[in-house]
């Protein structure tokens, strides 16, 4: 099971709205890289994204993998933890292209071993992974339209952005809140945008909305400020951008900074890191969830996995963003009724279309377990 080829391909995703847009940047087109790892006849694939306020860029990540190519070639495909420790040997940070191969390798072992993703985890304890969808900033009267059209579609829990005024902010979610009506979770996402005496200001303003939960609403480094919203609102407080490593969730939940912390498999570095952000949360009695991910049906179907394999999972995930993207090499996973069901085939669950450059689909050496097999629980 000796990893034999490793090949890198460019993915440019076309915005279906290019004028898609948060607090702290607009992005018409998302990139990143498709990951190929090949071994006895079989393909693993994993993505890295390129997102420049998490800290990557289409070409950093392009470097780091040519560097972590040579510890790749001729290393057993199940050696997982040994090759991903000698990638952080090779160089620091650069997350998301670990992210990408730590990914690949999972995609890999599994279809080698003829499995679901989610059983190298230990198993599923649910079918199918319920999902937030987000709502850009726009005026109040566009954002509402566009939750009214999300709840048509089956979603009964949305994400807010907002950009840090008092004023505007709570008038975007009174808009959204009497569009959708008093039934959908209200989640919001100010991504840094506030100072936190303005977010308790804007947060108490929003009570009567019926708020739930409010995502990283100071700067990431302002720990202190995190931790006054916390004490000072009656909604859950989310981290998100301050949890980029594992050294910050255990200092979040320790410290019980939050309510809740986004876990993002970019930005954590991978499959193996998101697993033990989440015990760490779990442990402490801090809730989580799997956060926002922007790119292929690939990269949603690892996150897919990884939430079916969570002993907890307190909010719905937001793993359905591939929705609003063009130009996606994959197919395999859809959103039904506000749901993504949990693959059963081996592997990711997710297939490159006809036509890709990478697209070796894969042969596993053993038939997939029935889906009847009682693998799944709940």
């Amino acid at each position: 099971m000796r990893i034999e080829d490793v090949e890198f391909f460019p993915l440019s995703q076309r915005q279906e709205d290019p004028t898609w847009s948060f607090a702290l940047a607009n992005y018409p087109v998302i990139e990143g890289w498709i990951i190929v790892l090949r071994a006895e006849g079989t393909t693993g694939h994993g993505y890295a994204q390129a997102i420049p306020h998490m800290g990557s860029n289409f070409e950093g990540i392009r470097a780091a993998l040519e560097l972590f190519k040579p510890k790749l070639l001729g290393r057993s495909a199940l050696d997982i933890d040994p090759i991903l420790a000698d990638l952080d040997a090779v160089i620091a940070g650069n997350a998301q292209a670990k992210a990408g191969i730590d990914c690949a390798l999972h995609d890999l072992a599994a279809n080698l071993l003829g499995v679901p993703l989610h059983a190298l985890f230990g198993g599923a304890f649910r079918k199918s992974i319920p999902q937030i969808r987000i709502i850009p900033i726009k005026t109040p009267a566009e954002m509402a339209a566009q939750a009214r059209r999300l709840v048509g579609q089956g979603y009964r829990s949305l994400k807010i952005k907002l950009k840090g005024r008092v004023a505007d902010d709570v008038e975007r979610v009174h808009a959204i809140r009497a569009e959708v009506g008093k039934d959908v979770l209200l989640t919001l996402d100010p991504n840094q945008s506030y100072l936190a005496k303005d977010a308790i200001s804007a947060l108490r303003r929003m009570e009567p909305d019926d708020v739930y939960l409010v995502e990283q609403p100071v700067p990431a480094s302002d720990l202190r400020g995190l931790e006054l919203v916390t004490r000072s609102v009656t909604q859950l407080v989310e981290a998100d951008e301050a949890a980029v490593t594992l050294n910050d969730v255990l200092q979040l939940a320790n410290h019980r900074i939050v309510d809740a912390i986004s876990l993002k498999i970019p930005k954590l570095g991978g499959l193996r890191n998101a697993m033990l952000a989440a015990k760490i949360c779990h442990s402490a009695g801090i809730a989580y969830r799997v956060g926002a991910t922007f790119g292929p049906r690939l990269m949603a179907a690892h996150g897919v996995h990884f939430a079916a394999a969570l002993p907890r999972l307190d909010l719905p995930c937001e793993l359905a963003e591939f929705d609003h993207l063009h130009d996606d090499p994959f197919e395999g996973i859809e959103v039904e009724s506000g749901s993504i069901a949990v693959p059963q085939t081996p592997g990711s669950g997710v297939a490159p279309k006809r036509g890709f450059a990478g697209g070796a689909r894969v042969t596993p050496k053993r038939a997939a377990p029935r889906a009847s097999s009682g693998r799944a629980r709940r």
